[in-house]
């Protein structure tokens, strides 16, 4: 196996790790504590699940991006991000700019402070816009999955 292999299997492993993540807080995890009626054991469960998440989601996006510009650098496919064919590629820098400006500098800096109180007082609301954000962020991620599949395979060009 060369190294443009392992660093495209690397890729798609950590992509799947990290949205698959994704994916089980929006379709599973959340809805399941917005029925919850003991709102601090869902908070307490929230944070908990989190918290052993929240590693292995940020070493996935920093996987991610490693293969990633590693692949480009390999291809010599910098030239890609002049050409409105690979649009995949610039929606996925994108989406891991934006998860990892997320987990890396939003969530520990902003978020951790006024979650648990925000959660005290409008627990329903809060799991909702979580909720809501977690389904806009699931959504650009599957559309830049397909259309980097798909384009990857000739599917733009």
């Amino acid at each position: 196996m060369d190294d443009f292999a392992i660093a495209l299997a690397l890729h798609v492993l950590a992509i799947v790790v990290w949205i698959g993540g994704v994916g089980f807080a929006t379709m599973a995890l959340l809805p399941a504590l917005r029925r919850m009626t003991d709102f601090d054991r869902g908070i307490a469960m929230f944070e908990a699940i989190e918290s052993q998440f929240a590693p292995l989601a940020k070493s996935s996006i920093l996987l991610a991006g490693a293969s990633g510009i590693y692949m480009v650098y390999r291809l010599d496919a910098w030239s890609w991000f002049t050409m409105t064919s690979y649009w995949w590629m610039h929606a996925m820098v994108l989406v891991w700019t934006l998860f990892a400006a997320l987990l890396f500098i939003v969530e520990p800096f902003l978020v951790r402070r006024h979650f648990a109180a925000r959660a005290k007082t409008a627990p329903d609301v809060t799991f909702r816009r979580m909720q809501q954000l977690h389904w806009v962020l699931l959504a650009l991620a599957l559309v830049t999955i397909a259309g980097a599949v798909a384009g990857s395979h000739g599917g733009f060009g």
